[in-house]
């Protein structure tokens, strides 16, 4: 007897209050982090104090969307079914070029590619009808 598995889905971040307006910003296509505006300290993951001079005072400010990657380490066997037929991937830390670092995914080049320093690119995937995923590819030269 054959039985169908359903396809495991990926799990969409719960969609509240910080974590709701960064990913309401992706939705849009839009890159945006908190910044102070205070001090001007970019920050991320989102949070109501400045960790550099304690203002509350801040914004969802604009980024390029471009960056270099800062780290990354290969996964070789998911320990989510959801990404079982991605594997091998990387997870990687791109550090943005206005300073903040995201964990994310870089897609269009093989793992064993990248490098530190390596100029990418946001690109955004949509997850459902209320999440868009940043990711990163590769920059292309100008």
């Amino acid at each position: 007897m054959k039985t169908d598995s359903p396809t495991p889905i990926v799990k969409l971040p719960v969609l509240r209050g910080y974590t709701k307006e960064f990913y309401d910003w992706c939705h849009q296509r839009e890159l945006r982090f908190q910044r102070c505006q205070s001090c001007g300290t970019w920050r991320h993951p989102p949070r109501p104090m400045c960790g550099s001079c304690h203002s509350l005072q801040w914004e969802w400010a604009p980024t390029t969307g471009t960056g270099k990657v800062y780290c990354w380490t290969i996964v070789y066997q998911a320990l989510d079914p959801a990404f079982a037929n991605d594997v091998p991937y990387a997870a990687v830390v791109v550090e943005l070029d206005e300073g903040p670092r995201l964990a994310t995914w870089v897609t269009g080049i093989a793992p064993d590619q990248l490098y530190v320093g390596m100029p990418v690119e946001v690109w955004f995937e949509d997850l459902s009808d209320d999440v868009a995923l940043p990711k990163f590819k590769p920059a292309e030269a100008h």
